[in-house]
């Protein structure tokens, strides 16, 4: 398991910085199955009072790679954020994961809509779908209807 884990106990008061990487193998520990690929560096700044408050920056910045919403195939994604976490006086004793915070912070910046670029989608998928908008399904389904035998019954001959 690829986990994102902050030291604590060993140091004192200061300024720290730390680097990770999450991956696809840090994805897969999630059981998100909607990312397919991943390049994620985070950059970590800590900083550590005197007074048991710890607070983390964290820089995150790559490419995520996920299905097209429009024809399912991959699309790189590009991601960016600047989150800060702050850890409670009770918790500053023990290694601090910072796991779930990155995973959350990288899916929260995905956007709502993930589309290839203009022309980029699959051809034959793309082809398929302009078929359907013209409304040949429309047409097909009222074709088939059980009404259809009755349409245009009350209009003048």
């Amino acid at each position: 398991m690829k986990s994102i884990i902050i030291p604590l106990n060993d140091w004192a008061a200061g300024e720290r910085k730390f680097h990770a990487q999450a991956d696809l193998e840090f994805f897969q520990q999630f059981d998100n199955s909607e990312i397919l690929d991943a390049d994620v560096n985070v950059e970590i700044r800590v900083v550590k009072d005197g007074r048991n408050k710890v607070e983390a920056d964290l820089h995150l910045k790559g490419t995520v790679t996920v299905p097209c919403d429009r024809c399912l195939d991959p699309v790189q994604i590009p991601v960016e954020a600047d989150p800060s976490e702050t850890l409670t006086p009770s918790a500053v004793e023990v290694d601090w994961d910072l796991s779930q915070a990155v995973y959350d912070f990288v899916c929260l910046s995905l956007p709502l809509q993930r589309l290839h670029q203009e022309g980029q989608c699959d051809p034959d998928t793309v082809r398929f779908l302009s078929h359907k908008e013209r409304g040949d399904e429309e047409a097909e389904a009222s074709a088939n209807s059980p009404f259809a035998a009755l349409k245009g019954l009350f209009e003048s001959k």
